[in-house]
């Protein structure tokens, strides 16, 4: 499948000839998107380059603006690019794409949480028995038994998120992409979700890319972290996280967690300010 537009091409190659390859998972060369604007043309993205291993978990992280969720937009489909080449390895051709869990919950308010979560596989064709079990193995996962009944009006917004993250894990797609999923939640349910999410990657061995603003959530959750400069974005530096897993909130309380952290914001902190009209000494 081609997408094309302003003259760039992106491609997303769908690759099931050779299940065992060795090939990333995701493969970003080059990627950029503009934006045409009344003030003129604005750069969101410019020679983005990106290799994602398959079951790695990859956050992304950077200044606001920086084109983080853009880049994340495009490879999920939903917007296109200006311009590079982008390959996406599926090794089940049976299997969708990707499945995407926004900070917003998105889900259907006048749907039940067994509604909401069996939607994707009713989308599929998926019959009616088997898309209920799914549902009902994943709510159950995500600590929702008890409110498989109830409407999103009915839960907390730590709730509603599990809501959307036991959706996108029952569609079973190749590729999850998380743009900023906790972003919106109080402190205590960050850190409840961020365990929940390190405990069902790991049964899963899912490819992740995440998207956050915390650079703690970063190190905690990550393989890799990419760091992105201020706009337009590139890729700055990418940092390897050789924490053993599996982790948990305790880890974050570990010196080579906080050794990683302070790395990652040494790496981010000209971009920062940068992005908020700082001048940055050379």
């Amino acid at each position: 499948m081609t997408r094309a537009r302003w003259g760039g091409t992106v491609h997303l190659v769908n690759d099931a000839s050779n299940p065992s390859s060795a090939s990333p998972k995701v493969t970003a060369r080059g990627v950029s998107k503009r934006f045409d604007t009344t003030a003129g043309e604005v750069i969101a993205l410019e020679r983005f380059d990106l290799e994602v291993a398959q079951g790695e978990v990859v956050c992304i992280v950077g200044p606001s603006g920086c084109g983080k969720s853009t880049f994340l937009r495009i490879l999920a489909g939903l917007d296109t690019a200006s311009g590079g080449e982008l390959t996406v390895r599926r090794d089940n051709p049976d299997k969708p794409e990707n499945a995407v869990v926004f900070q917003e919950y998105a889900i259907f308010p006048w749907k039940t949480v067994r509604e909401n979560v069996a939607f994707g596989l009713r989308m599929r064709g998926v019959p009616r028995a088997e898309r209920d079990a799914t549902a009902a193995h994943w709510i159950e996962r995500v600590g929702l038994a008890r409110f498989a009944g109830a409407y999103p009006a009915q839960l907390s917004g730590g709730m509603k998120q599990r809501v959307a993250i036991a959706r996108a894990l029952a569609y079973d797609a190749d590729l999850l992409l998380m743009d900023e999923p906790l972003g919106a939640l109080d402190a205590q349910t960050r850190l409840t979700l961020q365990e929940e999410l390190l405990r069902l990657w790991s049964e899963t061995g899912k490819t992740v890319v995440y998207v956050t603003h915390g650079l703690e959530e970063a190190v905690l959750l990550a393989d890799r972290v990419v760091v992105m400069t201020a706009h337009p974005g590139r890729v700055k530096t990418i940092l390897d996280v050789p924490l053993p897993r599996p982790r948990s909130i305790e880890t974050t309380t570990t010196p080579e967690f906080a050794a990683l952290t302070g790395e990652l914001w040494h790496a981010l902190r000209d971009e920062v300010a940068r992005a908020q009209g700082y001048e940055v000494p050379a």
